[in-house]
């Protein structure tokens, strides 16, 4: 599984921080970073390979403009 950050579409409202910082903390750009990913520049999208979701599925539940994605 991975889990898919869209970056432009984020507004840094600090959902995903809120409910899953283990994965996730706030940019310096204002926009939330998925921690430890890889980043795709033509697709503009962090790239995080997991084996377990974790609260990740509720970052992807809280997110306001759904920009976060799980990917099986």
């Amino acid at each position: 599984m991975r889990i898919v950050h869209e970056r432009e579409k984020c507004i840094g409202c600090g959902s995903c921080i809120a409910v899953c910082p283990k994965f996730w903390e706030m940019g310096e750009d204002g926009k939330a970073h998925l921690l430890n990913c890889k980043f795709d520049a033509k697709k503009k999208e962090e790239i995080l390979e997991i084996k377990k979701i974790e609260c990740n599925s509720e970052a992807v539940e809280v997110c306001p403009v759904q920009c976060i994605h799980i990917k099986k």
